[in-house]
């Protein structure tokens, strides 16, 4: 095998043989295994093991067989220590779940605390077989069938196209011990049920099973590569980005052939699975929307908008956010770059840019703020008064960008300007006064 492994680097993971990284290392055979092919093939490397404390002392001769490998092997060794139970008690999750998020957070840190470029994980080909299974069983596009990918970010899996039996035979070949997790025989967690109960059948059905779904996985990462060629193209013709946002054209992503499949693959990552859904909303009034755990895509006339959603705190923030102005300030920087001057050319043109205010008429100190409901101002140019959220519909905009509308008000409250939009009328300039200040962006 150890011939197979370093073939195996030479041609898919050449970055490990030049680069220091991180091995994760619980103490199974797996893990343990890939540690010995490190060291044999003489890359440098530490371990990292992480005590979940979730089986008492069995968990603690874990962390000593690491430290006891790690002085074997001549390596440095990283190890932490969690309270498990309380964190999934705290986040409402589950124990895989947890664990998954402690463990990864920590190799975040340690990546970035001491220069590591890589960290390793030891799953192997029944680990990606076994995720395809989980995957399908939930409902799944191509993606979920790949399994597990060989490289994510910073993360190595050079075993992934190793089968368990490969692993087993070179720790007898080279009489190396491991730590058994008593865990891994239960067939209460989904995972386990599919390694002790189907797989095994599925290799009964058929005596290269295994290796045929791990060539399927191969055929449909071509397929996957194929159909993101083709997204990126479609992309290019009805998506274009605007600040933060993704505008998507609806006629030209209806006119698609297999529209639903394009959705899907556009969407998904966004976490917009149900590409039914995506398409009805296509067909809907204008503002509808939809909302995924971290995007909103809102039908806005002929268009498809796609934003991040802030989160609570930024949210809030954005809500309370004010600035406050005080006679004889020259503008301000932040949320928006705004001047003030004193001017004796006053023009009675509108301009969204800039407007002209009667210092007389104002009361200060002025404050910058986002629209409130029951907002009215007496827009320059019209008769009457107007709620700022009526006019802001009349100007077509939609909810993301009505979000981040300014508006300039006085001491008491009263609109000066809907910055950028139209400046209140009771507070223009007359022509040909000494009195005029003048407020632009920039």
């Amino acid at each position: 095998m150890i011939t197979a492994f370093k073939n195996h680097l030479n041609t898919q993971f050449k970055e490990l043989t030049t680069s220091p990284f991180l091995l994760a290392c619980s103490g199974g055979i797996d893990s343990v295994v890939l540690a010995h092919l490190c060291s044999q093939c003489n890359l440098t490397f530490a371990l990292a093991h992480c005590n979940f404390n979730l089986r008492g002392a069995a968990s603690a001769a874990d962390a000593q067989f690491v430290s006891n490998l790690a002085l074997e092997l001549g390596v440095p060794v990283f190890q932490t220590s969690f309270d498990t139970n309380a964190y999934i008690k705290t986040h409402k999750v589950s124990i895989q779940m947890g664990a998954r998020t402690l463990r990864y957070d920590w190799f975040d840190q340690l990546i970035k605390t001491y220069e590591y470029q890589y960290i390793l994980t030891a799953h192997h080909r029944e680990d990606a077989i076994e995720t395809m299974f989980i995957n399908l069983s939930r409902g799944t596009g191509i993606e979920g069938l790949l399994g597990i990918p060989q490289k994510r970010d910073y993360i190595r899996r050079p075993l992934i196209s190793f089968a368990k039996s490969d692993l087993l035979a070179f720790a007898n070949d080279n009489q190396i011990l491991w730590r058994e997790d008593s865990s891994n025989a239960s067939t209460a967690y989904l995972r386990n049920k599919i390694r002790h109960e189907v797989l095994p059948l599925m290799a009964d059905l058929h005596p290269t099973a295994l290796e045929n779904m791990m060539q399927t996985q191969l055929h449909l990462k071509e397929s996957s590569q194929l159909a993101s060629l083709y997204l990126k193209q479609l992309k290019k013709e009805f998506c274009h980005t605007i600040d933060n946002e993704i505008h998507i054209t609806i006629d030209l992503l209806c006119a698609t052939p297999h529209v639903l499949a394009v959705i899907y693959g556009l969407f998904s990552s966004y976490g917009f699975n149900d590409a039914n859904a995506v398409l009805d909303l296509c067909q809907r009034e204008n503002g509808k929307k939809l909302v995924s755990s971290s995007h909103l895509l809102l039908k806005d006339r002929s268009t498809l908008i796609l934003t991040p959603l802030l989160t609570p705190s930024e949210a809030s923030c954005i809500a309370e956010e004010s600035v406050s102005i005080y006679p004889g300030e020259l503008g301000i920087k932040d949320p928006i770059q705004l001047s003030i001057s004193k001017t004796k050319e006053v023009s009675n043109t509108p301009h969204k840019k800039l407007i002209f205010v009667d210092e007389d008429t104002i009361a200060y100190p002025l404050q910058l703020r986002h629209p409130r409901v029951g907002d009215l101002f007496f827009p320059n140019g019209m008769k009457g008064k107007k709620r700022v959220s009526k006019f802001l519909r009349d100007e077509k905009l939609n909810v993301i960008s009505k979000a981040s509308i300014w508006l300039l008000t006085d001491a008491k409250d009263q609109i000066i300007w809907v910055v950028g939009y139209r400046a209140d009328r009771r507070f223009a300039s007359k022509l040909n006064t000494d009195k005029s200040l003048c407020f632009k962006i920039l």
